[in-house]
């Protein structure tokens, strides 16, 4: 597994990393083994806190050197880099001022006598994260396991190395300890190792099905907690009553932003039959209004994909549901100029039959379906592998927020597009996988919740 930088808007070779040995593994391990067994994990939350709050600040001052970083390293657009950092630290401060509340002892009524529960670390875990939010991806496990006291050994995306190293060296310079977060550039079998390790008492991953399904597999084996996020083919629901040109404004921003290469991004347009011609006239327009180019151009509205592998298999997956009978009404080809960039693409007429219909297109491209009513929405939204995000647009919103208690998924957002918050619980159920991140919820993932309870005379 090599990993190294490659500008997906230049393919230019930046730099590769050597991955680290099994030694190195070994040292990581047990320096983060060490520092749990210490005061600093099971001791006054406060240091930890201030920990959070300086790498708060150290990222706000480096934000424009960071967000560049993301740009050349994953070619999403600069603003939207500079929209993830600005979460990044938001995130780090949101565990700063509320992780002492989260974990304060919960008290229960009980005719057995006085009872709470307390909230304790619980061990050494392993995160591996993706790609397409290099700093947000981090960050949203290492705040709030921080807090808690349980170090950290990551593995990120093997072709965001420079990310990487480089938060490794913010939460470092922010004073925490060694061991609190140790970055390992390393194969899939170490990862399997490490896993298994006595050591290790969870892992936390985002990205594909097989890689969620390879460590869910080897943590259950040796029975170990994880948390999953695999990704979504997330609706976007406009009802006949919806504001049209907002649906459509934020509908194209939800498909386009990142490239398309975001889980909770809307991918199947579920449309009302009453508006779907208008829609997708005014979606169709809004495609081609499309400036692709340079994300670092700040008119630029559309970048290149990550690498080369993902153009390549995105435009497969257009052409195998072209195959199965699904009509290309906008765009679809790779992009004839130097880097991985792929047209801005509207499939419609994707029958249950057709393989795209159960897919995540993991890129600019939308499946544009018209429905009747709400009976149809919510069996054609539900049929589905993945279940992570969905999103209604209606005036009505007794309608709405009724459809959305019928949608299997874990978030349903209206009026809006969905996005992301340090107070707001992500994560999804079915395929799209299990546990939360962010939030109150997201802090107790990986917390001992002991129960004490002290005895009626």
């Amino acid at each position: 597994m090599a990993y190294q930088t490659i500008n997906p808007t230049t393919n230019e070779l930046i730099r590769t990393w050597p991955n680290h040995t099994d030694a190195d593994v070994e040292t990581a391990l047990a320096d983060a083994h060490r520092l749990y067994k210490s005061s600093w994990s099971k001791g006054d939350i406060q240091p930890r806190l201030q920990v959070l709050r300086r790498l708060a600040d150290l990222i706000d001052s480096r934000a424009e050197e960071l967000a560049t970083l993301i740009t050349n390293e994953m070619g999403k657009l600069i603003g939207e880099s500079r929209a993830e950092i600005g979460v990044v630290a938001e995130i780090a401060r949101f565990y700063a001022d509320n992780a002492e509340r989260f974990l304060a002892p919960v008290k229960i009524e009980s005719a057995q006598g006085d009872a709470w529960i307390e909230h304790h670390p619980i061990g050494v875990l392993l995160a591996v994260e993706p790609w397409n939010f290099p700093f947000y991806q981090l960050m949203r496990v290492m705040a709030p396991n921080l807090a808690a006291g349980n170090p950290i050994v990551a593995k990120h995306a093997s072709i965001v190395p420079h990310s990487a190293s480089v938060f490794e060296a913010l939460v470092t310079e922010a004073g925490a300890p060694k061991g609190a977060w140790t970055n390992l550039f390393i194969t899939a079998d170490q990862v399997a190792r490490i896993i298994a390790d006595d050591r290790v008492q969870g892992a936390a991953m985002t990205g594909s099905e097989g890689a969620g399904s390879a460590i869910a597999a080897q943590a259950g084996k040796h029975l170990k907690k994880t948390t999953l996020e695999m990704g979504g083919n997330d609706v976007f629901i406009v009802l006949e009553d919806a504001d049209l040109d907002k649906a459509v404004e934020l509908g194209a921003f939800s498909r386009l932003h990142v490239g398309g290469q975001e889980c909770i991004g809307a991918k199947r347009f579920l449309v009302h039959e009453r508006i779907a011609d208008a829609f997708l006239e005014k979606f169709t327009a809004a495609f081609k209004a499309v400036k692709i180019g340079d994300p670092l151009d700040e008119s630029t509205t559309l970048g290149p994909l990550s690498s080369q592998s993902a153009r390549d298999g995105l435009a497969r997956q257009v052409q195998q549901a072209v195959a199965h009978g699904a009509t290309l009404h906008y765009g679809g080809k790779v992009v004839d100029r130097i880097g991985h960039f792929f047209e801005p693409t509207i499939l419609t007429d994707v029958r249950r039959d057709n393989p795209a219909y159960f897919e995540e297109f993991f890129g600019p491209v939308a499946q544009v379906y018209v429905v009747r009513g709400d009976d149809e929405i919510v069996e054609l939204a539900n049929d589905s592998r993945y279940g992570l995000s969905g999103v209604v647009f209606s005036k009505d919103i007794v309608r709405a927020t009724a459809l959305a208690s019928r949608i299997e998924t874990g978030a349903v957002w209206i009026n809006t597009f969905s996005s992301t918050g340090p107070e707001l619980p992500f994560g999804g159920v079915k395929r799209s996988g299990y546990g939360r991140e962010l939030s109150e919820l997201g802090i107790k993932e990986f917390v001992n919740q002991k129960l004490v309870l002290v005895a009626k005379d």
